[in-house]
């Protein structure tokens, strides 16, 4: 392991004291509460969350800037200084860990398949690009491309980072192995890249049965790769402050339930999540029939599960209540607010998702997003909700966008009816 230069070590050190500080605030363990109350579909304030943030345009006045030189130290460095960052200027209702987190680390072999994409970029230091996939399931025979994942676990390299971590950090802040703790699981997101989203959509209709095999066999190969994850011990217990699904924290008593072994963490221990963005425009029966349905034996596997992402499910509580263990459901931008609340009622987590578009038009409207929330907080008083801003693909460089939309949104929720 190299050694870090003494400028590394006292720059991570100095970060991990600021982290360790807000860490040790009250109101952590007040937030902390909050989420839990929230996730077990108490009536509480609504809780507000911003991920998913454009931080190539956050950097207004250099707290960004790292200065570790080692690549290991400047990930770390660079990784504190955001979490920093975001409790400075919008935190909403975030919560800082009183611990450094150490990886399990892992490999999968994965599903033999990948993407095959041409890219267009508008802006060259974002992550966020236009594609045109080249689709590679073309025939029923294709389907076999899929292929099923073999996991391996690297205690050497595990060792190797805790040994690494608890030198820099020890003394400050706790140390902790940590392995999965959630899992993004997304068979649409995956089918359409390797398929072609328009086709695709077309073979729901021409070639059901050949769309049910590739289904079939995503979710399958992803079985196999979670026995295996399972089976080397790689999950960590997950009701802690990282997002579950695309929503919010996942703090609950009701996990890790039983049974639990804390050496020996099981996916019932944990929140399971599924989505189809695609099917934005696809019926009610058609969303079951080629998504949820195959999502079961996934779903099943968990103690808690969160479902959906982009996509509108006003229209489609009816299927979205055979999931087992559900407990929250993402409200897109693009509901009819006033059926969403009726359907959801206070049954599970309303997870409001505000239209990031609002933060990246040409002129910045504090007062229209303000006004925007309000109704929609208005609309739905009688759900447990949460209000997660996230898919920020651009605030036009002007990071203050966030910092105002947060303040904002923060007022209504404390002044919203529990």
């Amino acid at each position: 392991m190299q050694m870090l230069k003494a400028s590394d070590t006292d720059m991570l050190r100095r970060l991990a004291a600021e982290m360790a500080t807000v860490a040790a605030l009250p109101v952590q363990r007040e937030k902390a509460e909050l989420w839990g109350r929230l996730n077990r579909r108490e009536k509480v304030r609504p809780l507000v969350g911003i991920t998913e943030i454009p931080w190539h345009e956050m950097d207004a006045d250099g707290e960004l800037a790292c200065q570790c030189e080692d690549a290991w130290a400047h990930g770390r460095e660079l990784a504190l200084r955001r979490l920093l960052y975001q409790w400075r200027h919008f935190p909403g209702d975030m919560i800082v860990s009183d611990f450094i987190e150490s990886p399990i680390v892992w490999r999968s072999t994965g599903l033999g398949i990948s993407e095959d994409v041409h890219v267009e970029r508008t802006d060259p230091r974002s992550g966020v690009v236009s594609r045109e996939f080249h689709p590679q399931i073309v025939e029923p025979a294709d389907i076999d491309k899929i292929q099923t994942p073999v996991v391996t676990r690297d205690d050497e390299e595990t060792e190797r980072q805790f040994a690494r971590n608890s030198a820099v950090f020890g003394d400050i802040l706790p140390v902790r192995k940590t392995g999965i703790r959630h899992i993004w699981f997304t068979p649409w997101d995956n089918l359409i890249r390797w398929w072609g989203v328009q086709q695709a959509m077309m073979d729901l209709v021409l070639r059901p049965d050949m769309v049910h095999a590739a289904v079939d066999r995503f979710v399958e190969a992803k079985m196999c790769e979670l026995d295996q994850m399972e089976a080397l011990d790689l999950f960590s217990t997950g009701a802690a402050n990282f997002r579950v699904g695309s929503g919010g924290y996942g703090y609950t008593d009701e996990l890790p339930g039983a049974p639990f072994d804390p050496e020996h963490v099981r996916p019932h221990n944990l929140w399971g999540c599924s989505n189809a963005q695609i099917f934005s425009e696809v019926s009610p029966e058609m969303h079951w029939d080629f998504a949820v349905r195959h999502d079961l034996p996934w779903l099943e596997r968990w103690g808690a599960t969160y479902y959906g992402c982009c996509e509108p499910l006003d229209l489609k509580m009816e299927i979205l209540r055979r999931i087992p263990n559900l407990r929250k459901i993402s409200m897109s931008p693009w509901i009819d607010v006033d059926r969403a609340a009726k359907e959801v009622g206070a049954d599970y987590v309303f997870s409001y998702k505000p239209n990031p578009a609002l933060v990246a038009e040409d002129g910045w409207r504090l007062g229209h997003a303000r006004e925007v929330l309000a109704d929609v907080l208005e609309r739905t008083s009688g759900c447990c909700r949460e209000i997660i801003l996230k898919d920020i693909s651009t605030v036009r460089d002007d990071p203050r966008r966030l910092w105002e939309w947060e303040s904002m949104a923060m007022e209504l929720a404390r002044s919203a009816d529990a």
